[in-house]
């Protein structure tokens, strides 16, 4: 099946567009992510890189736990106040509980696009569509450094309505992307191409509350050749200027709106953030 074709398939029913090569020999950011959650789709590449991040902070499996449930705190908040699309960007593997369930249990009609630059997740993502019942819902294969190009994509712009309010997430993603990359241009492509009443959520490694945990996460996340800068609360700040931030700001990631008591026994690595674009 040719690129076109599979690209075309996506648009008509189950969402997916799978190259042909994937290279297990190196470290992907969502198969290490997928080991600290328990998961079983990883290789010894990501084994042995996630290894070395538990020796900097072995506290990294609550961290991952503690996104995930951000993520569906955030996508629940975001769904009740309207929110009917939503552009997933670096979605990782799929695990229970992913964006489009908890948006779609609220609202049926709830749009989502998942992109990830792993074939693999793509490959799983095409089985999870293919075996739940679902709304329109799709994964492209794509790279958040070139959202000029993810905007214009067939297979999202038959999903996502870009003239209507989109919330846009970035969990865990930004502190991937170092400063040559420019996380910010990222931020602004994307809520340029959206209209007022959009919204955006991110979380972000951070070294404010344990410097030293946040360099030997980093340095080990480099080691593994996956680039990794992690952010002070100034900088994530200045990532967030184009939207004005809901209650409770930028917090760390179980302070935001916590559905229980919020843990106080392990350190804290991860800023977490909504913000609405108001014009």
């Amino acid at each position: 099946m040719t690129e076109n074709a599979q690209r075309q398939q996506a648009v008509e029913g189950v969402g997916y567009w799978l190259p042909t090569t994937v290279d297990t020999s190196v470290a992907h950011i969502a198969r290490v992510y997928d080991y600290f959650l328990g998961g079983k789709d990883n290789f010894p590449a990501d084994r042995e890189a996630a290894a070395r991040i538990l020796k900097g902070n072995p506290g990294m499996r609550d961290t991952c736990r503690e996104q995930r449930a951000y993520l569906r705190r955030a996508v629940r908040f975001l769904t009740e106040a309207g929110i009917r699309q939503f552009i997933d960007i670096g979605t990782g593997l799929p695990t229970q509980e992913n964006t489009h369930e908890v948006a779609q249990k609220i609202a049926p009609d709830a749009r989502v696009a998942y992109i990830d630059n792993d074939p693999i997740v793509l490959a799983h993502a095409r089985v999870l569509m293919a075996d739940q019942d679902h709304g329109r819902t799709i994964f492209i294969h794509a790279d958040a450094r070139k959202p000029e190009k993810l905007l214009a994509d067939p297979a999202l712009t038959d999903v996502i309505d870009l003239t209507r309010p989109v919330a846009v997430l970035l969990i865990g993603i930004l502190h991937f992307m170092p400063d040559h990359e420019n996380p910010a241009e990222l931020i602004g492509t994307l809520l340029d191409a959206l209209p007022a009443g959009s919204y955006l959520a991110i979380s972000h490694g951070t070294p404010d509350f344990a410097p030293e945990i946040g360099d030997a996460v980093q340095a080990a996340y480099q080691a593994s050749s996956m680039p990794c800068r992690v952010r002070t609360s100034a900088e994530v700040l200045a990532l967030l200027e184009g939207v004005e931030l809901v209650d409770p700001g930028l917090v760390l990631l179980a302070e935001w709106r916590p559905n229980g008591p919020v843990p106080k026994d392990r350190q804290q690595i991860t800023y977490a953030a909504v913000g609405k674009k108001t014009a």
